[in-house]
């Protein structure tokens, strides 16, 4: 007999796309209003002690080097190997934040490795 495939249940879902919305929602603020606006930066290099100049640096640092899409595409072949809320949810929320802050490629491939994984059966319990 085949195993069901592994299915978010709808409460679960739900979570998911709100987690996939704080990502994008992340991204958007961070892109649009903080590090694409010339004041900001002008202001962060003046003071540099706020909160925001902080957060601004702290996602210069992380997407230069590729890091959101680097930890999307980490959590989503995780979760092909193995399905786990965890794991979407680490995808789902670097992933994003990933395609909006200029780690497009890998955040798109964590993206389609996550609807990859809907056709896994349901790991067997141990």
């Amino acid at each position: 007999m085949s195993r069901p495939l592994y299915r978010p249940t709808g409460r679960q879902a739900a979570c998911l796309a709100g987690l996939a919305l704080v990502g994008l929602g992340y991204g958007f603020f961070m892109r649009y209003q903080v590090i694409e606006q010339s004041a900001v930066g002008i202001a962060c290099e003046a003071s540099g002690g706020t909160w925001l100049c902080a957060s601004r640096r702290t996602a210069v640092a992380l997407f230069t080097p590729q890091a959101f899409g680097i930890l999307a595409l980490g959590a989503a072949v995780l979760n092909v190997l193995r399905p786990a809320l965890v794991l979407w949810a680490m995808a789902v929320l670097t992933g994003g934040a990933g395609i909006v802050l200029y780690n497009t490629t890998l955040s798109a491939l964590a993206v389609a490795l996550l609807i990859v994984s809907l056709a896994r059966p349901v790991p067997e319990s141990s």
